[in-house]
């Protein structure tokens, strides 16, 4: 049996003037964060701890330095995505610091960017402090608008 090209045409046309883009969905709303929340692992005693950052501050976690830059998150209403940019350094035994990593960490994806240390490992698992922004259908509609006009109910038609 072949599929007719008009057919997806003619959902995509159907969805616009209700706001059903595949566009639509396609960007989330970002939610910028002021606390960027690690976990890190020190191999030699086999402990995790959980460590909390404000953005753009430094904390010293064994001989590593984590500084967390930007951290976006998104509502809890859309699928999860948890990202920060994120510099590490590690403090050498003579005082220098030697940049072990600067890029983004993926929350969801923790092996993708982790910090891979000898004695220590470092990754995104969270943001904390930011503000949800309101939904936009929550506005008032202005007078005349199509929100405040009856909808026509469309027949469906059934084959016989």
């Amino acid at each position: 049996m072949k599929r007719s090209p008009i057919l997806p045409a003619t959902i995509l046309i159907a969805c616009l003037p209700w706001g059903l883009s595949p566009a639509a969905n396609a960007q989330g709303v970002r939610i910028e964060n002021k606390v960027a929340v690690f976990s890190a692992l020190d191999k030699v005693t086999a402990r995790i701890s959980k460590i909390e950052v404000p953005l753009n501050e430094t904390v010293k976690f064994g001989s590593l330095k984590v500084t967390p830059r930007v951290c976006y998150s998104r509502p809890a209403t859309e699928r999860p995505k948890t990202t920060s940019f994120v510099e590490v350094k590690e403090v050498q035994l003579d005082g220098t610091e030697q940049k072990l990593f600067s890029g983004w960490m993926f929350a969801e994806s923790p092996a993708l960017n982790a910090v891979e240390h000898p004695v220590f490992d470092v990754w995104l698992s969270d943001c904390k402090g930011g503000v949800e922004p309101e939904v936009a259908s929550n506005r008032q509609a202005e007078p005349g608008t199509e929100s405040e006009r009856p909808r026509r109910r469309r027949r469906r038609r059934v084959r016989r």
